[in-house]
């Protein structure tokens, strides 16, 4: 379910990327947009959007800690640590 999720978002990112940039190019065909600032729009979109993308993956990752403390499961973190224990008894 997560991963269909995570794959939905993605492409609907791509999409509204692809129409973005199509809007873009017939502005600055038509001459309603010099190409410095569509590249420069380009280019604040995309940094705003690796930013978004940056935001969004920190939530999910706290989402998903918080899921697995309540849950009560162990981490490699703890697997790793009761190996130490048991190699050095």
């Amino acid at each position: 379910m997560l991963k269909d999720m995570l794959y939905t978002g993605l492409g609907m990112g791509v999409i509204l990327k692809e129409k973005v940039e199509n809007e873009i190019q017939k502005l600055e065909d038509e001459g309603k947009l010099k190409k410095d600032d569509a590249t420069s729009l380009l280019d604040s979109l995309s940094t705003k959007g690796q930013d978004e993308e940056k935001r969004i993956k920190e939530i999910f990752k706290k989402s998903i800690k918080e899921v697995i403390d309540e849950l009560g499961l162990a981490t490699k973190e703890d697997i790793a640590n009761l190996k130490d224990e048991l190699s050095k008894k």
